[in-house]
């Protein structure tokens, strides 16, 4: 008889949809699985803004809880909501293949476009960030909640669109809804989006960890997610912080850019560079190092004094 998984998961549909898309994949490669729903605080407390709850673990603490104690043996998260540094005794065993990392523009209202003055909808401080620095015009509303939340707010009169990672709203088939897909270069995502992460107790049966991850792990996007996740690990960004990357594979040469955007959107850094796809890290490590000595230091701890007012 095969092994048994046991699926954590948050509760929302896109949550549902990313466990039930890992569970597929362990299937398939004969494993038995359970999904198994919890309720974290990132998904109670939908009237503070996530700066303000605090952003490390916001998504996953309750999760991680159950993989201490052994009620869960992975947990399945999108990979953007999971912090650049996790707590002792856990670790990531597998990135699934990316999807499509782009930001959206969602919306009923197929003439909403960043040239009008719109209100746009969002919960993320680095996109309200990347508006106030090329489109000022444009003005932003606090939404929270899952995706059919925030689509019903919108409808009620909250905003004229949202503002989403495509990976959500196609994988919730709205892409009926889409009236826009925004220039990477200018848009640059958060790290890891498009992506699904599973964790692990560090201690979970190393038979059965392998097998997950030969099972769910995508070797070109864990190679992108690596360097990705170095830079803001120096960075130490979690939701709340308005950094960027995205890597890109060709051949055996990883190419990240990256940077970080003020609050107010007045100071942008951009920056790129590439390396041996065999060192991801260490191409992480040199982008933070050269977006540090750009100015950037100096942003990040003008953000952090004033999230934590």
């Amino acid at each position: 008889m095969s092994q048994l998984v046991k699926i954590g998961t948050r509760g929302s549909k896109l949550a549902l949809w990313q466990a039930y898309h890992v569970e597929e994949l362990l299937q398939n490669a004969g494993l038995q699985t359970e999904i198994v729903i919890i309720d974290t605080k990132g998904d109670q407390i939908l009237d503070v803004s996530i700066a303000k709850i605090g952003s490390k673990g916001v998504f996953t603490q309750e999760l991680e809880d159950q993989l201490m104690d052994g009620r869960i043996d992975i947990a399945v998260h999108s990979a953007k909501d999971m912090q650049s540094n996790l707590p002792e005794g856990f670790e990531i065993i597998a990135f699934t293949k990316r999807e499509k990392e782009n930001d959206v523009i969602v919306s009923h209202d197929q003439a909403v476009s960043l040239k009008n003055n719109i209100v746009l909808g969002t919960s993320s401080t680095r996109r309200v960030s990347t508006l106030k620095h090329f489109y000022p015009h444009v003005k932003t509303v606090e939404v929270r909640g899952n995706l059919q939340t925030r689509i019903r707010k919108m409808e009620e009169g909250l905003c004229d669109a949202l503002l989403l990672a495509y990976a959500g709203a196609h994988r919730m088939e709205y892409d009926h809804m889409i009236v826009a897909e925004l220039d990477l270069d200018e848009f640059t995502p958060a790290v890891g989006q498009g992506s699904v992460a599973i964790e692990v107790a560090s201690n979970l049966d190393s038979g059965l960890k392998s097998k997950i991850t030969e099972a769910c792990n995508h070797q070109e996007t864990s190679l992108r997610l690596r360097a990705e996740r170095a830079y803001l690990r120096v960075l130490e960004g979690g939701c709340s912080i308005p950094v960027f990357a995205l890597a890109a594979l060709s051949g055996d040469m990883l190419t990240l850019k990256g940077g970080i955007v003020s609050l107010d959107g007045k100071e942008r850094i951009s920056i790129q560079v590439e390396g041996n796809a065999e060192q991801p890290e260490q191409l992480g490590q040199e982008l933070a190092d050269k977006v540090f000595s750009a100015g950037g230091k100096i942003i990040l701890e003008q953000i952090k004094t004033t999230l934590n007012k």
